[in-house]
């Protein structure tokens, strides 16, 4: 076994490998580029290297300085995880020349299976079942317009050289063919350096079922059983389970026993996965991932075992730890991609800091796999996975109850996420019933996105009693900062002689202002919103951001996070954004003198919309932001002077920086 290891990739997966790697008295080095310089696997490592700058084609795929940086510290060993150089051939035969271990397949094996037509080439000499299709050389146009005659419309036109749905057209007549491969051509081009294409049969509702196969270097190999990823938006997978629901078993073991047909084809070493379409009792090869796989935390959940040992293991030498027959499973898992990004905004991806990072409680049924910490930010540079959420259980609707349940106790603020689109999906009768298949997000769209709903009133009411509590908390610590601690003013419970006392609060949801009065009362507050019936509140508590209540009879738990006058509150796992409309505070922020307008993200300057010792009025624009493709206007607060401009149109700015300054003007 070795002694050091170098993780050549970050986040999740490099914590995840760090983790099996200290159980097993495994030294770890990590290597991180400069943005990454407190992430969470540089802290866990034994060692960290910083290998570049923020970019990953000057840090992370950088394999000349990652294999140096691995002779230098004495690693003998590289794990890629998944994505960066995993699946890199060229990476693995600088690692062989160098006399360090690729913790992975043979050099021939990815460049093989990196190529789709030439896999499914080789594949079908293996006698392993593909949809009917073209995975020829010749490309041009009258060969593919045969072709697609020949195995009938509707087709599929697929880049030979990449995946993720780049180079990717769905083609259902042959007048629509030229433009599909033309568009399909250049996607290629510009994605993988490469303009092939291959044409299949378009399945209509298939399932999409890949097998988790393992081989060593003494000949051996086996299938540890099969995962459903069926459930994906734009050929990216967003729940997977284990094993496939309503698979038969004559199915399963056929498809486990090609997997394995079609790793040996290859000579394969080490961990990998061979991918299925699977349509009314057939099952097709669609491609083999030479690496470990995002989602094999639910093939560990129901067989028990851990994959990133065995990749050790037989990457170190030793036979496969298990033989097939010795190989069972139990009960059901789940596994959720927790991301920052929006899905009312097609699952655009959002940057920003982790104000508040509170997963579930992990235990026997529940794992969580991350790579950040509250206090982290998601940053526009790399993947914005905030973590993978695992839930297992003895049956499948047990699992289920329980991933439902774990999704709604997730509590991430500071960056807009999926969680709300994940526990649509764990909700969804059709879901829950097996109706699945890879169209099932886009035949569901209106179930699982629909158009934003007005803030409940219990998250109104929780939001405004949060801005309450902690007003009351300053005014009294205000007070005993300067007066007797036995005073009677600071009891701050709202009495007033002769009198009954509220507290009127407006809240904007969205561009709606939405009206909150809150009524002091002996034992609680009434809370009566947009005019409506007062509500009765008792037993109201706020500690770290949770407060309980009883609101009109019922037992209340919110998480509220109040960032200057935005708000959020989670109930339930239903998240609800509010700001503060309190003309008190906004002049607070605003008086001082000088307003330093900070990068509230990393990213990019577009245009420098003023200039120094221009007068502006309060709202208008300064500057333009982007990061992840998305456009940040960069505001006035007030009226007054623009007195410096510390960036220029194309400069890259940090999280926090000072942008502009504004002298703004006394009112």
């Amino acid at each position: 076994m070795f002694d050091k290891i170098l993780i050549a990739n970050r986040g999740e997966i490099a914590c995840r490998v760090i983790r099996t790697a200290r159980r097993l008295g495994i030294k770890t080095v990590a290597v991180h580029s400069e943005a990454d310089a407190k992430a969470m696997h540089v802290q866990m490592a034994d060692e960290a290297v910083c290998i570049g700058p923020a970019p990953v084609g000057e840090s992370y795929l950088r394999g000349d300085v990652i294999l140096d940086v691995a002779k230098r510290t004495g690693a003998q060993a590289i794990h890629p995880g998944y994505g960066f150089l995993s699946e890199n051939a060229g990476f693995a035969a600088a690692c062989a020349e160098a006399g360090v271990v690729f913790i992975g397949p043979p050099i021939e094996a990815i460049r093989v299976m990196g190529s789709k037509a030439e896999s499914k080439r080789l594949m079908a000499n293996a006698d392993v079942p593909l949809v009917p299709g073209y995975h020829g050389t010749d490309q041009d146009f009258a060969t593919l317009s045969a072709e697609a005659e020949r195995i009938g419309y509707p087709v599929l036109v697929k880049a030979s050289a990449g995946g993720g749905g780049k180079g990717m057209r769905v083609v259902r007549a042959a007048g629509e063919l030229a433009d599909a491969v033309a568009g399909a051509q250049r996607e290629a081009k510009a994605a993988f350096g490469d303009d092939s294409l291959l044409l299949e049969k378009y399945l209509g509702r298939p399932r999409h079922v890949e097998i988790q196969v393992f081989c060593d270097t003494h000949g051996n190999g086996v299938y540890l059983f099969e995962r459903d990823c069926s459930v994906q938006r734009r050929h990216q997978k967003v729940i997977e389970e284990a094993p496939a629901p309503n698979l038969p078993d004559d199915i399963r073991r056929r498809m486990g026993e090609a997997a394995v047909a079609a790793a040996k084809a290859v000579n394969y070493v080490g961990a990998g996965t061979v991918e299925f379409l699977y349509e009314d009792g057939g099952f097709y090869f669609i491609e083999m991932n030479t690496r470990l796989q995002v989602e094999h935390p639910v093939t560990e959940k129901i067989t028990g075992l851990d994959l990133v040992e065995w990749q050790l293991r037989v990457a170190a030498g030793a036979e496969l730890p298990l033989r097939q027959e010795q190989l069972t499973r139990r009960g059901h898992a789940f596994e959720a991609r927790l991301y920052a990004e929006d899905p009312q905004r097609d699952f655009l991806p959002a940057i920003g800091k982790l104000v508040r990072l509170r997963p579930p409680a992990e235990n026997d049924h529940v794992r969580v796999d991350t790579g950040v910490r509250e206090g982290d930010s998601v940053t526009m540079y790399y993947d914005p996975m905030i973590a993978k959420l695992i839930v297992w259980d003895e049956d499948r609707d047990s699992a289920l109850r329980r991933l439902r349940v774990a999704l709604a106790e997730y509590e991430v603020v500071g960056v807009t996420t999926n969680v709300g689109f994940l526990g649509a999906i764990a909700g969804h009768p059709a879901f829950k019933a097996v109706e699945i298949d890879t169209g099932f997000i886009e035949r569901h769209r209106a179930d699982l996105l629909p158009p934003p709903a007005p803030v409940p009133d219990r998250a109104l009411a929780a939001a405004s009693l949060s801005v309450l509590l902690k007003r009351r908390e300053e005014a009294q610590a205000a007070l005993r900062a300067r007066s007797d601690r036995y005073s009677p003013w600071l009891l701050a419970n709202g009495w007033r002689l002769n009198e009954e006392n509220h507290y009127d609060l407006r809240l904007m949801d969205g561009d709606t202002a939405r009206e909150v009065t809150l009524h002091f009362r002996a034992d609680g507050y009434e809370v009566a919103v947009d005019g409506g019936k007062p509500m009765p509140v008792t037993g109201v508590s706020l500690t770290d951001g949770l407060l309980t209540a009883t609101l009109g009879g019922m037992r209340t738990r919110a998480t509220v996070v109040q960032q200057g006058l935005d708000i959020t509150v989670l109930i339930d796992g239903a998240v609800s954004r509010l700001t503060l409309d309190d003309p008190s505070a906004r002049a607070a922020e605003q008086e001082g003198g000088s307003g330093r307008l900070t990068a509230p993200m990393p990213g990019t300057v577009v245009r420098v919309l003023v200039e120094a010792g221009q007068s502006v009025e309060a709202g208008a624009p300064l500057m333009l932001l982007e990061a992840m493709k998305m456009e940040h206007t960069i505001k006035a607060p007030a009226a007054g002077t623009v007195s410096a401009v510390n960036f220029a149109a194309g400069d890259q700015v940090s999280e926090g920086v000072d942008l502009l300054v504004l002298d703004i003007a006394e009112a």
